[in-house]
């Protein structure tokens, strides 16, 4: 029998759905897994085989074909795990449920637990433009998926929680936070632009800077406290709005460095990477396209300290962004 289950790829920022296609065929025993996979999601095939059996469950001993679409999109990490054992579980007759309208995303410890997934927000995204209306997703991550609306965000704690769900033995109530984002809070930075004291002159330059969102350079000798002033430099800057807001959350949520406790960054971000730093690392891209520093300071301060250390490289890969007054 043939299934096929919604899931999603992150590229860069931005999310583009996925078709798990699974089918359970006669012949020689085997678990085939095609459509690109790097070697994580290759070794999806045993983490689903035995969450599977810890879960109480049945994995059908004939020849199992997983198939991930589009099959020239490179696909990489653990997420594909739980929407490959549903289709497996559909396949094989044991999960009879509908999932024509829905995304399923998570990583399965081998005792069915289902584990934390990078990208949440950038996949709750791409569902609501694509008018996917339910989502299941990490417990762990459910707070960050329904900071986007419209859609019915289901945590799941594990395979077994998932099958009783699906089957109708014991439903999961879709996940409604009580987010309360007030723009006019003012967050707690490190440095706090009103406990500098001298330097009239630069700071006069500085607020100059931040009004205008203007690029600056500072010049002097060590000690003279430049590192200081640039750190404080965003807490004069206005307060996020809630789009802004989400949009950083977007790119930390891809990187896996959101705070735990808070799906949403609150204060704008200061990033100050080493002059050792790669240009991959600076810029972004990669084998695996990821964020670089300078979108992680989207909205918030790129500092980069000893400027001249800086490979001429990275400096030139620069130039456009501070042309377009815009790091991301």
């Amino acid at each position: 029998m043939l299934a096929k289950v919604m899931s999603c790829a992150i590229i860069g920022l931005d999310g583009q759905l996925v078709d798990v296609e699974v089918d359970i065929g006669s012949g020689q025993v085997m678990f085939t897994v095609v459509g690109l996979p790097d070697t994580a999601v290759q070794e999806s095939r045993e983490r689903v085989r035995a969450a599977i059996k810890n879960s109480g469950l049945n994995f059908p001993l004939k020849r199992v074909t997983v198939k991930l679409a589009p099959a020239d999109l490179r696909k990489e990490g653990p997420a594909y795990d739980l929407p490959i054992a549903v289709g497996l579980l559909i396949a094989s007759e044991q999960i009879t449920a509908d999932l024509s309208n829905a995304l399923i995303i998570g990583e399965l410890s081998l005792d069915g637990t289902v584990r934390h997934t990078n990208g949440v927000l950038s996949i709750a995204l791409l569902a609501r433009e694509r008018g996917i209306k339910t989502l299941f997703v990490p417990a762990s991550d459910a707070s960050e998926a329904a900071l986007i609306p419209d859609l019915d965000v289901i945590p799941i704690e594990s395979l077994f929680a998932l099958y009783a769900h699906l089957q109708g033995l014991q439903p999961v109530a879709p996940f409604h936070p009580a987010l309360e984002y007030d723009p006019d809070d003012v967050p707690s930075y490190p440095v706090d632009y009103a406990e500098i004291r001298g330097q009239e002159h630069v700071k006069r330059a500085i607020e100059v800077a931040a009004s205008g969102q203007h690029n600056l350079i500072m010049v002097g000798p060590p000690g003279a406290g430049k590192t200081l002033l640039a750190r404080s430099l965003p807490s004069i800057l206005p307060r996020l709005a809630l789009q802004e807001a989400l949009e950083i959350s977007r790119i930390y949520s891809v990187n896996d460095l959101l705070p735990p406790e808070s799906p949403l960054v609150r204060h704008r971000p200061f990033r100050s990477p080493h002059h050792t730093i790669s240009f991959a690392g600076l810029i972004g891209g990669g084998r695996w396209p990821h964020p670089g520093e300078i979108s992680l300071a989207h909205r918030g301060v790129l500092f980069l300290d000893e400027l001249p250390e800086f490979d001429s490289r990275s400096l030139e890969g620069l130039r456009q962004p501070l042309e377009d007054n815009r790091l991301m």
